[in-house]
């Protein structure tokens, strides 16, 4: 059966940051959206601009039913209008989720180690959610590498996350601190050498990475070269 393409009104509005909005679309009555996956994405467009559309993954997860979440950074004429002027009673239309970013949930036991930049970590928030909510016994590491400790996103949810989790855990490096910031976690780049001290077996390893395509690159010359694993052991979703 054909996706149905849904006008949605916008149920809620989260400032994640002063440049990063969550937006929770409800879904209308009647609406049936298939058999949709955490980790896809779904395409949004304004009425009155129909053909100017833009993908964004999903931040909450399957389990989240009569809802559908993003959270958009203040990028391009999309990330910029809606974050400036989207508003709770909005209207959008909304083509329903697709896309192979998924997580390997099954078979159980797997190590995800997901890697992101910036608004790139929207997606795992919703990996987290559902390993957590039905308390699978995969373990999942999200590392994270944002310019400064005022850009981390979903901070406080993470920690509350990986609290309830003992299998989840979130590392943050920031790249532009000052010397004089009381951060007292990791800073600078994202390095293979930081990856790779996380990965227990490569064999049961599945990577992540979700960000610039520098950074994507990089994680993809990582898993293929210095750990020799098949491409199958990775997921890659670049964003410019």
């Amino acid at each position: 059966m054909a996706k149905v393409i849904a006008e949605m009104l916008v149920e809620s509005v989260t400032m994640e940051l002063p440049d990063v909005k969550t937006i929770r679309f409800q879904w209308p009555e009647g609406y049936d959206p298939g058999e949709f996956k955490t980790g896809q994405f779904i395409t949004v467009y304004w009425p009155h601009k129909q053909k100017y559309k833009r993908a964004y993954s999903l931040s909450s997860c399957s389990l989240d039913k009569g809802a559908y979440e993003v959270t958009i950074k203040r990028d391009g004429k999309m990330g910029t209008s809606v974050v400036d002027w989207l508003e709770v009673g909005d209207k959008m239309f909304v083509i329903p989720p697709v896309g192979k970013f998924l997580p390997v949930f099954d078979p159980p036991g797997k190590h995800l180690i997901c890697v992101a930049g910036g608004s790139g970590v929207t997606p795992f928030r919703g990996f987290v959610r559902e390993a957590t909510a039905k308390n699978l016994n995969t373990k999942i590491t999200v590392l994270y590498t944002v310019k400064t400790t005022r850009d981390i996103i979903f901070e406080k949810e993470f920690r509350e996350l990986e609290a309830k989790n003992p299998n989840f855990n979130f590392h943050v490096t920031c790249t532009r601190l000052t010397p004089e910031d009381p951060w007292t976690g990791r800073r600078g780049r994202i390095t293979p050498e930081w990856v790779k001290s996380y990965v227990e077996t490569a064999a049961n390893t599945v990577f992540y990475a979700c960000g610039t395509n520098e950074m994507v690159n990089a994680i993809e010359h990582l898993v293929i070269h210095d750990l020799g694993l098949p491409k199958e052991q990775m997921k890659l979703e670049k964003w410019g």
